[in-house]
């Protein structure tokens, strides 16, 4: 699934930061062939909004086939999982004799695809067209010639009329062998009363005083000896002799002819190399497809609206590795929506009030629709971007030597010198790092740059006064807006000192609303601060200048 196969959307900062490398390092795939599509895949651009639906539309498919399949889901897990790259051997088939272990693993891959075509062809719903593998049987009779289907391989005889006249033959060699050397053996029981094992040896401790008798018998011959025990074993007499000699002759023959069967069914399955190759690709596209579908059963994701106009609507978003966190600590996401088209969105709020992740969420939702994946909200309707970028606190930069800001002003150059047309722009915080009235121009004269263009630029701010520009929309974190602060005060009255951020979190309302009247100055900062043990004056103090 290679599209604009030379174009990037998105760097690589922008995939961690947004969450998109950590949604697909959770997708749970089981095949080689399926690890290696999801890392080579590419995201949808402008323009290709119908390819993008129909990849949707399969994930769709596959959630409905995973929902009313269960059984049939962890069957094809199970065979999945026995699945290795056998493309190089394939490949190999075509000019060398594979071994046997290669031609196990073929024979291993063969019963797999047939597993797998049984489960997809009789469950219902059935799963697209597209993953439906194209028919091994034929192959799979000539490698198991017996068709008993077990997950074993050997040369077996039924391969070559010439390999089983052979082993016959050899078989009766052996025979002859064994019957002689049994005769030897009771022939000495009789005449010198020494039992030899079934393997025609014996051990004589040299202690016992009989190592000389067993010497005199001139049956046996000394192939051992330690500080303990002589050992003796039959000596092959002239019939023997011959007949072992005629029976490594017929080894090499066997070997020989084993060789020519290896190579008649690599020639065989080199016939088959487009079909295995073409059955593993789809294998892998099956194996991701189901992935992406039992991870947004799991989820909760639902399938974007794909649009046509450049816009974002969020509804009851969340950010999936935020969800997790919080969930591995027993509480609950606050969902977050938001609507987004061409032009500048603040969010404004204080610290604490989640802004940074409602930036985060938004990206996570676009660049997921984008790389055809079920997002994690209620609704949304995504119209594609040809650029998205995500600009925030970056710790490698500061560990070269730069400033926090010295960074951030050189990936805004970044950003700012690679937008174009339908671009994604979200940024966090900017000119945090700075003197606050530089900070509050800079902001001012960027946001006045970026609403000119056909971009959607999301700006997470604490500078409130950038808003009052026409044109800005804005919107605030609800935070503790609504709160009962008696109750909360109780609550933190008895509170250790590490407890009391938590305590003001749980009481944290995350949603957004759109500010309508410029001036509605929130006072979530005072309040936080006040609630930590900040003294009132100072509080006071804050809200006359604030005035």
């Amino acid at each position: 699934m290679k599209h604009g196969s030379n174009r990037r959307l998105a760097n690589v900062k922008t995939r961690s930061e947004t969450g998109l490398d950590y949604v697909m390092s959770q997708i749970d795939l089981n095949t080689p062939f399926g690890k290696n599509i999801l890392k080579e895949t590419r995201p949808f651009f402008p323009g290709e909004e119908e390819k993008l639906r129909k990849e949707l539309d399969k994930v769709s498919d596959m959630i409905e086939f995973a929902k009313e399949n269960k059984r049939s889901v962890e069957i094809l897990s199970e065979a999945f999982m026995e699945i290795k790259d056998n493309t190089y051997t394939i490949d190999r088939s075509s000019k060398n004799a594979l071994s046997v272990v290669e031609l196990y693993e073929i024979k291993t891959l063969l019963l797999m695809m047939r597993k797998i075509e049984q489960i997809c062809s009789k469950t219902s719903p059935a799963v697209p067209d597209e993953f439906v593998l194209e028919p091994t049987e034929e192959l799979l009779d000539v490698m198991d010639p017996n068709k008993d289907r077990l997950n074993t391989f050997y040369i077996y005889s039924e391969f070559s009329e010439k390999l089983k006249e052979l082993r016959e033959e050899k078989h009766k060699i052996e025979v002859s062998i064994r019957k002689t050397q049994k005769a030897q053996k009771e022939e000495i029981r009789k005449q010198y009363g020494i039992i030899l094992t079934p393997k025609f040896d014996c051990s004589v401790s040299k202690s016992s005083g009989d190592v000389e008798k067993y010497k005199a018998v001139p049956q046996l011959e000394q192939v051992d000896e330690d500080y303990m025990t002589v050992t003796f074993r039959l000596k092959p007499d002239q019939d023997v002799y011959e007949l072992v000699r005629k029976s490594e002759d017929l080894t090499t023959d066997i070997e020989e002819e084993e060789a020519v069967v290896r190579k008649s069914l690599s020639e065989k399955i080199a016939e088959y190399a487009d079909v295995l190759k073409a059955n593993c690709n789809r294998i892998g596209h099956l194996d991701l497809a189901l992935g992406k579908a039992l991870y947004a059963i799991k989820h909760e994701c639902v399938k974007p609206e794909i649009s046509d106009s450049h816009i974002l609507e969020i509804e009851d978003g969340r950010h999936l590795k935020v969800e997790d966190i919080l969930k591995s600590k027993g509480k609950k996401y606050c969902p977050v929506s938001i609507s987004l088209k061409d032009g500048v969105t603040c969010i404004t709020g204080a610290n604490m009030g989640g802004k940074t992740i409602s930036l985060k969420l938004t990206g996570l939702v676009a660049i997921l629709a984008q790389y055809g994946f079920f997002v994690p909200c209620r609704s949304a309707r995504v119209g594609l971007s040809n650029y998205m970028q995500i600009l925030i606190g970056d710790s490698q930069s500061v560990e070269r030597g730069l400033s926090s800001f010295g960074s951030e002003m050189e990936e805004l150059k970044e950003i700012l010198d690679h937008s174009e047309d339908r671009s994604l722009i979200l940024i966090d915080e900017i000119a945090s790092g700075t003197n606050p009235v530089e900070g509050l121009a800079l902001t001012r004269s960027l946001v006045d740059y970026l609403k000119e263009k056909p971009y959607i630029t999301l700006i997470t701010t604490h500078f409130e006064a950038v808003t009052e520009e026409n044109g800005i929309k804005n919107m605030q974190v609800r935070g503790l807006a609504d709160v009962d602060f008696r109750q909360l005060d109780s609550e933190l009255r008895y509170a250790k000192r590490k407890e009391r951020i938590n305590i003001i979190s749980k009481y944290m309302d995350y949603r957004l609303y759109t500010v309508e009247k410029q001036g509605q100055i929130p006072k979530d900062a005072l309040n936080i601060a006040k609630m930590l043990g900040i003294s009132q004056e100072i509080i006071d103090g804050a809200k006359k200048y604030i005035k």
